[in-house]
C-alpha cells in the first residue's frame, strides 16, 4: 500500500502531544506553566493552528528537551509549500472562479451577511443553515463574491448533494478530487486512496493560496469535515439544511424566512414591478400579501413567482394567486405555475431533466434525453433559464436547483409512463457511450478506435478538434460519465457497462487512479459474462488484466490474460489479439522473463501488420528495442528504435515515438553522445509538454543512465534525483522498481557506495513483493558490485543469488 507523507502540521501536533505526555500535565496545567492560554494550546495540540516558535521552545523547556530538532518540522508546518514563483499573467489562465452568478436583487439579510463575514474573519469557516429554499446558497454565494477580492487565488464552489432527491450525498473522496482538480493540482500529486490522504493534500494546496470555497448543500458534519481548510489564509462557507452540530469550532449562521417587508421588497424587485401606486403589487395589496403567504416568505419560491409576473405583463396579481393556489404547497405552487406557462415540448423537457443524475449537463445530453434536434434543445433550455427553472453556472453548462429537480422528477413520475422514462434514460446512456467513443477517437493511442455499438447513436455529438478538446470534455463530464455507468449497471444495460470504460482508457491512463479503473473493469467483466459475446468477454478480461498490471497485481493480471486468450482466438479479431499479445509481453518482461516477451513483441508487431495497423507495429517494434537495450544489445536496440521512428505520426508524444527516442538515446550514448542527448532531451521536453509525469520521470531516469555512460556523473546524479523527486509525488510505488537499480549503478560509479547499496537493497525488498524477478536479479548483482572490495564473501553470495534467479527465468 502507498503511504502518503504526513501533513507537517499534523506531525508537529503529534510531537507536541508527546511532550504533553512526558510532562504528565493536563492541558490547563501545561498551558499555565508554559505561559500560554489553554484555548491556544488546545489548538496547537489538535493541529488546528501552528504555534509560534517561542511557544514550542517554552513547551520543550518545561520537559527539559532540546527544541532545535523540531525547528525544520515547525518551518514546514508554518510554510507547507513554497510560494509559487511570480510570473507574468500574460498567457496564463486566470484563477479558477466557479462561483455561481451573484443575484443583482439580493434583498435583506444585512445582519446575517454581517455575521457570515465576521465569522469568516475570526474563524475562516462559517456554516449557514436553514430550511429548503430559504436562501442559504444565495447568501453564501453573495458573501463569497464580496470576499473574492481578498481571496484572489481561487473562488471555488461544489454542490455536495446532501439533499438532492434521487442522489446519494457526494462522498468526501470524489468531492476532494473535484476540488483538487479545480485547483489544477496534477493527478500525480493526488493520492489514489484514502480520504485522510486526500484531505491532507487539499489542506496543503490551500495553505499556500488565498482562496474562498463554498461547500453547498452539505448533508452533515462528517461529509464536510475533510473538505475544510487547515493552516493558511483560505476560507470556507458551508450551507446545509441541518445544523453542523459536529463542527464545534465552526460558528453557525442560521437563516429563517424573510420578513414580510423583505419578502415584499424581493417580490417587487425580482418581478420588475414599478415602485409607487401604479405598480401591480401596489394596486392589489391583498393579492400581493397572498402571494407572499403562498410562497412562505421563502426566497426561492418568491423568485419563481416573480419571474412569472415579470414575463406576463398582462397578468394581474390576482391571476398569479389563482395559478399558485392550484398547487399543493409553497414550492410546488411556484414550480408548477412556472411550468404551466411553457409549451408542451418545454414542459416535457423540463420533466425529463429530472431524470438526469449528474450535477450539471449541456445541450447535447438534453437533446438526446428529449430526442429532439440540438437547436431545439438549446432554445428550450434558454426558455427554462429565463423561467428560473434551469440555472447556468458557466457558459454552456446547465443545472437544476435541488428543489426544482425534485419537482421535475415527481412530475415525470406522475405524467410520463414508465416506458417513456426508461426510453429517455436509455437515450442518455446511448449518448454518453457514443460521446465518449467520439472523444476517445480524438485521443488515438495505437490506431483507430473501435466504434461504439451499444444502443442507438444520437443525432448530435460534440465535435472534438484535437486531443486537448477531447480531454477537457472528459474532465468536465467525468461525474456524469460515472453516474451514467452506475445507471447502466442498475438498469442492466450490459452493453453500455462493457463499452463505456473502454472508451475512457486513454483518459484514465492520464488522470485517474488504478484503483478506480480496476473496479470499473471488474463490473464490465460481469456484464460481458452475461452478454456472452466472445469478443466483448475477451476484451473485458484483457482490460481487467491490464488494469491489474498497472496496479502492480501481477498474478491477477496473468490470470486475466489467460482467460482472455482462448476467447480472443474464438472471436478471431486481429486487433484484440495484437493488443493482448502486447499486454502479455509487458507482464512477462516485468516478471523477469527474457526470450518470451521479446518473442511476444515480435508476434504483436506481425499481428498489427496483418491487421493493417502500422502504428501498432511501430509500438511493438519500439518495445522490442527497449527490451534489447535492457539485455545489453545496444546496436540492435538502436536499429529497431530508428525503425520505429521512421513510421510517421502526427502526435510527437505518441507512445512508440517516446519509447523509441528514449531507447535510441541510451543505446548510442557512448558512441554518439551529442545525438543521444538530443534524443533524450527531446523526449523529456515532449513528456513535459504532454503533462505525463510518469513519462517525465522515465525520461529523466534514462537521461541519468545515458549521462553515466558518457562519464558525466554529477549531471547523471542530478537527473536521477529529479526523476525520484517526481516519483515521490506519485502514489503508485511499484513504478520505482524500474529505476532503482539504474540509479544505484550511477551512484556506485560516481563514488557513492553507501547510497548505491541503499538503492539496490530497496530494489531487492520491493521486487519480490511485486513479482519483478529480473529486477530482483539485477539488485543482487548491484549489491555484489558494491561489496566486491569491502565484503567479498557477501558479494559472492549476492552474485550467486542473482545468477540463480536468471537461470530460473531461462526458458525450458
Amino acid at each position: 500500500m502507498v503511504v502518503r507523507k504526513a501533513d507537517p502540521q499534523d506531525e508537529l501536533a503529534a510531537r507536541l502531544r508527546l511532550l504533553q505526555e512526558v510532562s504528565g500535565r493536563g492541558v490547563r496545567a501545561l498551558a499555565r506553566d508554559a505561559g500560554l492560554s489553554s484555548s491556544s494550546l488546545s489548538r496547537y495540540l489538535g493541529g488546528q493552528t501552528v504555534p509560534p516558535w517561542p511557544a514550542v521552545i517554552a513547551l520543550c523547556r518545561l520537559v527539559k528537551r532540546d527544541p532545535r530538532p523540531l525547528r525544520p518540522l515547525w518551518e514546514r508546518a508554518s510554510n507547507p509549500l513554497p510560494a509559487p514563483p511570480k510570473t507574468s499573467r500574460q498567457g496564463q489562465p486566470p484563477p479558477r472562479n466557479d462561483l455561481p452568478r451573484d443575484v443583482p436583487d439580493f434583498t435583506g439579510r444585512e445582519a446575517q451577511l454581517a455575521a457570515v463575514l465576521a465569522a469568516v474573519d475570526s474563524s475562516r469557516v462559517v456554516a449557514v443553515d436553514g430550511m429548503a429554499g430559504v436562501g442559504k446558497t444565495c447568501l453564501a454565494v453573495h458573501a463569497a463574491h464580496r470576499l473574492a477580492a481578498d481571496y484572489p487565488d481561487a473562488q471555488l464552489y461544489v454542490d455536495l448533494h446532501g439533499f438532492t432527491e434521487g442522489r446519494e450525498p457526494l462522498d468526501p473522496d470524489p468531492a476532494l478530487r473535484m476540488l483538487l482538480a479545480a485547483l489544477d493540482v496534477p493527478s500525480e500529486k493526488v493520492p489514489q486512496e484514502g480520504v485522510e490522504q486526500l484531505a491532507a493534500c487539499w489542506r496543503s494546496e490551500l495553505a499556500r493560496r488565498r482562496a474562498v470555497v463554498v461547500l453547498d448543500n452539505a448533508a452533515d458534519a462528517d461529509q464536510v469535515r475533510p473538505l475544510l481548510p487547515g493552516a493558511g489564509p483560505s476560507v470556507a462557507l458551508i450551507t446545509s439544511r441541518n445544523r453542523m452540530l459536529g463542527l464545534d469550532e465552526v460558528p453557525p449562521v442560521s437563516l429563517g424566512v424573510l420578513t414580510p417587508q423583505e419578502s415584499a421588497e424581493l417580490l417587487a424587485r425580482a418581478s420588475g414591478d414599478p415602485s409607487g401606486p401604479d405598480g401591480r403589487l401596489a394596486r392589489d395589496p391583498e393579492s400581493a400579501a397572498e402571494v407572499l403567504r403562498l410562497c412562505g416568505h421563502l426566497p426561492l419560491a418568491l423568485r419563481l413567482a416573480a419571474a412569472r409576473l415579470r414575463h406576463r405583463p398582462g397578468w394581474t396579481v390576482g391571476i398569479l394567486v389563482e395559478r399558485m393556489a392550484e398547487g399543493a404547497n409553497e414550492f410546488d405552487t411556484a414550480f408548477a405555475m412556472s411550468v404551466r406557462q411553457l409549451d408542451w415540448a418545454q414542459r416535457r423537457l423540463f420533466r425529463l431533466l429530472g431524470l438526469l443524475l449528474g450535477s450539471s449537463f449541456d445541450e447535447y445530453v438534453a437533446a438526446a434525453l428529449a430526442d429532439v434536434p440540438l437547436r431545439s434543445a438549446r432554445a428550450m433550455l434558454e426558455d427554462l433559464l429565463d423561467a428560473h427553472l434551469v440555472q447556468q453556472p458557466t457558459a454552456g453548462r446547465y443545472r437544476l436547483h435541488d428543489l426544482v429537480h425534485q419537482h421535475a422528477r415527481r412530475a415525470a413520475a406522475e405524467q410520463d409512463s414508465p416506458a417513456e422514462r426508461e426510453q429517455a434514460l436509455g437515450r442518455v446512456l446511448d449518448y454518453y457511450v457514443h460521446a465518449a467513443a467520439a472523444a476517445d477517437a480524438a485521443m488515438p493511442f495505437l490506431g483507430p478506435s473501435r466504434a461504439a455499438s451499444a444502443g442507438r447513436p444520437p443525432a448530435d455529438l460534440p465535435q472534438f478538434t484535437d486531443k486537448s478538446a477531447a480531454f477537457a470534455w472528459f474532465v468536465t463530464e467525468y461525474p456524469n460519465l460515472m453516474a451514467a455507468f452506475e445507471a447502466a449497471v442498475a438498469a442492466g444495460a450490459d452493453a453500455h457497462v462493457c463499452e463505456l470504460p473502454r472508451f475512457m482508457r486513454a483518459f484514465f491512463a492520464r488522470r485517474c487512479g488504478t484503483t478506480h479503473l480496476n473496479v470499473l473493469f471488474e463490473r464490465s467483466l460481469v456484464a460481458a459474462q452475461r452478454l456472452g459475446d466472445p469478443l466483448q468477454l475477451a476484451e473485458a478480461h484483457s482490460d481487467l488484466g491490464f488494469a491489474r498490471y498497472n496496479a502492480g497485481r501481477m498474478a491477477e493480471a496473468g490470470a486475466a490474460y489467460e482467460a482472455a486468450a482462448p476467447l480472443v482466438s474464438q472471436a478471431g479479431d486481429a486487433l484484440s489479439a495484437a493488443e493482448l499479445t502486447m499486454r502479455r509481453a509487458y507482464l512477462r518482461w516485468d516478471e523477469g522473463h527474457v526470450e518470451e516477451p521479446l518473442d511476444l513483441f515480435r508476434l504483436a508487431g506481425k499481428l498489427y501488420e496483418d491487421a493493417g495497423c502500422p502504428m501498432g507495429t511501430a509500438h511493438a517494434t519500439a518495445c522490442e528495442a527497449w527490451g534489447m537495450l535492457q539485455l545489453g544489445h545496444r546496436e540492435e536496440a538502436a536499429r529497431l528504435a530508428r525503425k520505429a521512428l521512421a513510421i510517421p505520426h502526427t502526435d510527437p508524444t505518441w507512445p512508440p515515438t517516446l519509447t523509441a527516442r528514449i531507447t535510441l538515446g541510451v543505446a548510442i550514448a557512448r558512441e554518439e553522445p551529442e545525438e543521444a542527448a538530443e534524443h533524450l532531451h527531446q523526449a523529456l521536453a515532449l513528456a513535459r509538454e504532454d503533462g505525463h509525469k510518469h513519462n517525465e520521470a522515465w525520461c529523466l531516469n534514462c537521461l541519468g543512465v545515458a549521462l553515466r555512460q558518457m562519464g558525466r556523473y554529477e549531471e547523471a546524479l542530478a537527473s536521477h534525483r529529479e526523476a525520484f523527486a517526481l516519483l515521490d509525488e506519485l502514489f503508485e510505488e511499484h513504478w520505482k522498481i524500474h529505476f532503482l537499480n539504474g540509479y544505484g549503478e550511477t551512484c556506485r560509479l560516481a563514488g557513492l557506495p553507501e547510497e548505491a547499496l541503499r538503492l539496490h537493497r530497496q530494489a531487492l525488498e520491493l521486487a519480490p513483493k511485486l513479482g519483478y524477478r529480473y529486477a530482483e536479479a539485477l539488485a543482487h548483482e548491484g549489491i555484489a558490485a558494491v561489496l566486491d572490495e569491502t565484503d567479498p564473501p557477501a558479494a559472492a553470495d549476492h552474485r550467486a543469488a542473482g545468477q540463480t534467479i536468471l537461470q530460473e527465468l531461462k526458458p525450458g
